[in-house]
């Protein structure tokens, strides 16, 4: 059994096997990509709480967010308060 598409100005005939086979080798390639993505998120992720930790920088959670970590970030050491940009002063 044979599946046409249009290539251009060209109809190309592939059998399901050829077409199997490069869905296949896409999916591999976007999942690769995801993994490489996740991977650099976690690492900025890991980055960015190195610096809040290096700089004492406390991220204020918005009304109604939940503070789960609210008691790891308390503490006795004086630091940065940092709020949603554009709030009314």
């Amino acid at each position: 059994m044979a599946t046409s598409r249009a290539e251009g100005d060209h109809l190309v005939e592939r059998t399901i096997k050829e077409v199997l086979r490069a869905v296949q080798r896409s999916k591999e390639g976007i999942e690769e990509g995801i993994a490489r993505l996740n991977e650099a998120l976690e690492k900025k992720k890991k980055e960015i709480s190195d610096f809040e930790a290096k700089y004492k920088i406390r991220i204020r959670k918005e009304q109604g967010e939940e503070k789960d970590d609210s008691a790891r970030k308390e503490g006795t050491a004086q630091g940065v308060l940092v709020g949603p940009a554009g709030g009314s002063g």
